[in-house]
C-alpha cells in the first residue's frame, strides 16, 4: 500500500504543481506583453488561459498533501523533521499561491482587459514585480520541498 501511496503522490505532484509552476511563471512576461500592445486579442486569451490553468490546478493540487500525508503515516515519519518542514514550506507554497498570486492575476486580467489609461500606475512594470516576485517564492517553496523529499535527512536508504 506505501508504494502505491507514494505512486499516486509523485503523480500527482507532477501532475498538479507542475503546470501551476509554469503557468505561474509565464504570468508575468506575458502580462508585460499585454500591457505593451493591449490591442493584441491573443494575448489577452494566453493570460486568461494561464490563470486557468493557475486556479484549476491549485485545486487539484490539494491531492499532493493528502497522499503525501498518507504516505508519511504508512512509512511511520510523521513526526520527522524534514517531513513537518515540508509540511510548512507545503502550506507557505499554497497561501502564497491562493492568497497572493491568484489575487494578483485576478487583478491583473481585469485591469488589462479595462479601458483604463496606459498610464495608470498598475499598467507600470513596477507595478508587476510583485507577481514576478511573488511566483518566484512559489517556485522556490516547491523546489525546497522537492529537495526534502529526495534527500530526507536521516532516510533509510543510504541515498
Amino acid at each position: 500500500m506505501t508504494k502505491l501511496l507514494l505512486s499516486l503522490h509523485v503523480l500527482a505532484a507532477i501532475v498538479a504543481v507542475g503546470p501551476v509552476t509554469v503557468a505561474a511563471s509565464m504570468f508575468p512576461a506575458t502580462l508585460r506583453r499585454a500591457l505593451s500592445d493591449s490591442s493584441d486579442g491573443d494575448v489577452l486569451t494566453t493570460l486568461r488561459t494561464l490563470h486557468r490553468i493557475c486556479r484549476v490546478y491549485a485545486g487539484i493540487g490539494i491531492a499532493v498533501p493528502l497522499f503525501g500525508l498518507a504516505t508519511a503515516s504508512s512509512l511511520g515519519v510523521l513526526g520527522d523533521a524534514w517531513l513537518i518542514t515540508s509540511i510548512v514550506l507545503t502550506a507557505a507554497a499554497a497561501g502564497v499561491l491562493a492568497l497572493l498570486i491568484l489575487p494578483a492575476q485576478d487583478r491583473a486580467l481585469a485591469e488589462s482587459g479595462s479601458s483604463a489609461s496606459p498610464s495608470s500606475s498598475a499598467r507600470t512594470p513596477l507595478a508587476q514585480r510583485p507577481l514576478a516576485m511573488l511566483t518566484g517564492i512559489f517556485n522556490l517553496l516547491w523546489a525546497t520541498v522537492t529537495v526534502l523529499m529526495i534527500i530526507r535527512p536521516g532516510s533509510t536508504t543510504g541515498v
